[in-house]
C-alpha cells in the first residue's frame, strides 16, 4: 500500500515532469502547485523557464491547471502571463480540489498528477484522491513558525522516501 506522506515520483525541479514522462505513465494532465514548486514563493511572475515548460506541455497535449492554496490576487497575477485554467484558496488537502482541478480540465481523475512541493498537501492531495504524487524539493524554505513545522514533520519522512529509493 502507498503511503500517504510518499510520493509515486519525485525530480529535482518541475522541469523533470517532461511530456514524454507523462506519456510514459498515461497521464493527459497536470494539477501544478505554484509557490516554491515553480517559483519562490516571493517571486511574482512565472519565469522565462516556467513558461516554456508550460508551453512545451501544452504543445504535446498535456492540459495543465494551477492548484494553490495562496490567494486569488498571487494566483491571478502569476498566471496573467500564461492563461491557464486556476484554483485559489484550493483546499488542499481536499479529495474535492482534484474533483474540481480535473472537472475545470475536463478530464477523468485517472487522467492527472499532482505536482508540489509539500507532501502534507500536494502529495497527500493527490493519495486521498487517488492520483498520482509527483514532488519536488522546495526552491526556498518559507521561514514562519508554520512552515518550519510543516518541514519538521515532512523531514523523516522525505528522508525514509530516499533510503527506500536507494534500494
Amino acid at each position: 500500500m502507498k503511503h500517504l506522506l510518499l510520493p509515486d515520483y519525485d525530480f529535482d525541479t518541475y522541469e523533470g515532469v517532461t511530456p514524454d514522462f507523462l506519456k510514459s505513465i498515461g497521464k493527459t494532465c497536470v494539477l501544478c502547485d505554484i509557490d516554491n514548486t515553480l517559483v519562490p514563493y516571493d517571486v511574482p511572475d512565472p519565469t522565462e523557464s516556467v513558461r516554456l515548460w508550460v508551453k512545451s506541455l501544452q504543445e504535446n497535449g498535456i492540459k495543465i491547471i494551477l492548484v494553490s492554496n495562496n490567494e486569488k490576487e498571487r494566483v491571478e497575477k502569476f498566471n496573467e502571463p500564461l492563461g491557464l485554467p486556476y484554483l485559489y484558496k484550493s483546499g488542499k488537502p481536499s479529495r474535492k480540489t482534484v474533483k474540481r482541478a480535473t472537472e475545470l480540465l475536463g478530464e477523468d481523475k485517472n487522467n492527472a498528477i499532482m505536482l508540489g512541493d509539500q507532501l502534507l498537501t500536494d502529495v497527500i492531495t493527490a493519495r486521498v484522491s487517488g492520483i498520482t504524487a509527483v514532488w519536488v524539493p522546495t526552491i526556498k524554505k518559507v521561514e514562519t513558525p508554520f512552515f518550519r513545522f510543516k518541514s519538521a514533520i515532512e523531514k523523516p519522512f522525505i528522508k525514509h522516501y530516499y533510503k527506500k529509493k536507494s534500494k
